[in-house]
């Protein structure tokens, strides 16, 4: 790949469906000079229920798709899509930049005063092999209760604010009765009702989102002569769009172009 570019790198982005846009909202606010190109897969939501075969497969198609379009890095705004791909996506495309996001162990650690940590993420991003080699790099003498939360990300999806309600009550109950002082948002979903989950939890528990270090870090890998112009953010919907439409509606408030393609 050419290292530099005479135009605004053009970052891909996707993600089972819609919590993306928590990691698109940090990374246009960081980067409002590049392209961004976001995919939300919702045709094959959720992604937590997936096995790592599927999933590879699938990821490798939406980043095929990606570069037909034009992207120079790739990030994977899925915890779990992080952890079950991103070591065989790197393996195939060995000089493409790609950029994921998984549990903040590490900064969960750094923020606990009593080092008893939660985590909430998908039944797949529980079970990874991944998530538990973040926890005996970062996290050996620390307490940490392992949340899967089945349906939350589904259910933020449709916007359905009682199954949503219901889904956060039941999981901030258990946190709280583990203890916890700190919980890892361990789904790009959850950043999307923080603020729920943070008046139910109460001001004692921090909530870790490392969206911004996501951010930070696509930004690092970047050329800084790049020409700054902005330009509106493209969504692609797999499948239905309503869904996709209320949420942009909620979550992104600038222009954008949304598409449905024939993948």
């Amino acid at each position: 790949m050419n290292p530099g570019f005479s135009t605004a790198p053009h970052i891909g982005i996707f993600d089972s469906g819609v919590g993306g846009l928590s990691v698109l909202r940090a990374v246009r606010a960081a980067l409002p000079g590049c392209q961004l190109t976001y995919v939300a897969d919702n045709r094959h939501l959720p992604y937590g229920d997936k096995t790592p075969r599927w999933l590879t497969e699938r990821c490798a198609a939406l980043t095929r798709h990606l570069l037909a379009a034009g992207a120079t890095h790739i990030l994977l705004a899925c915890n779990t899509a992080t952890t079950q791909t991103i070591a065989a996506l790197r393996a195939q495309w060995p000089l493409l930049p790609f950029i994921g996001i998984e549990p903040g162990i590490k900064p969960a650690v750094q923020a606990s005063r009593t080092q008893r940590i939660g985590v909430m993420a998908t039944p797949a991003t529980i079970g990874s092999a991944r998530l538990k080699q973040l926890i005996a790099l970062h996290a050996p003498g620390c307490s940490v209760h392992l949340l899967p939360c089945p349906g939350l990300a589904t259910a933020i999806e449709a916007a359905h604010d009682a199954d949503v309600s219901r889904l956060v009550d039941s999981a901030c109950a258990a946190l709280q009765a583990a203890q916890v002082d700190t919980v890892v948002l361990g789904c790009t979903h959850y950043p999307l009702i923080a603020e729920e989950l943070a008046a139910r939890l109460g001001p004692p528990v921090r909530l870790i989102d490392t969206t911004q270090a996501v951010a930070r870090r696509v930004k690092s890998l970047l050329p800084t002569d790049h020409e700054a112009v902005t330009t509106p953010i493209t969504v692609i919907a797999t499948g239905e769009l309503a869904s996709v439409e209320r949420a942009l509606r909620r979550w992104i408030d600038e222009p954008l172009t949304l598409l449905q393609p024939d993948w």
